[in-house]
């Protein structure tokens, strides 16, 4: 039976990846307890998905972390447009005090994320400004807000 699922799950995930086409490519940043930075990327599957692979790091605390994010957008005018979407979030993170103590775990969570955006007419960027809340279900059950983050992306 694992196998059948695993087969089903490999055959949509291929046939989703095949009717794909990048979009969108550059960088998110932000992080309100630290800095963080995100590769991110911006996917057609019919509607905007976000895919951003990012690192955190603030005092003792370091975070790697694959955000996926389905997006609806619309228009503003003048270049401007808004963005709204679900998705989820894995992380791993890892933390030290300075005395030999140390923990690290791994974390899955939902996430939202709204924001605005502008894209030039002249050339091919888009900045974007953004806030992206979690709610996580391992390892523990936990919300966090989430960071204001700035985006700049190459569109294609």
């Amino acid at each position: 039976m694992k196998k059948i699922i695993i087969a089903i799950v490999a055959v949509f995930a291929m046939s989703t990846a095949a009717n794909a086409q990048l979009s969108g490519i550059g960088v998110r940043l932000g992080g309100g307890q630290g800095f963080g930075a995100e590769l991110s990327t911006m996917w057609n599957f019919g509607n905007r998905t976000e895919i951003d692979l990012g690192w955190g790091s603030h005092d003792h605390y370091t975070d790697f972390s694959l955000t996926g994010i389905y997006q609806w957008t619309g228009e503003i005018g003048s270049g401007f447009g808004w963005f709204a979407g679900v998705g989820a979030r894995f992380a791993y993170w890892s933390w030290e005090d300075g005395w030999g103590d140390s923990s690290s775990d791994f974390a899955l969570g939902l996430a939202g994320q709204a924001g605005i955006e502008y894209k030039f007419s002249a050339i091919p960027i888009q900045l974007s400004l953004d806030i992206r809340p979690c709610f996580y279900l391992i390892p523990e059950t936990d919300f966090h807000w989430g960071d204001i983050a700035f985006g700049i992306r190459y569109m294609f």
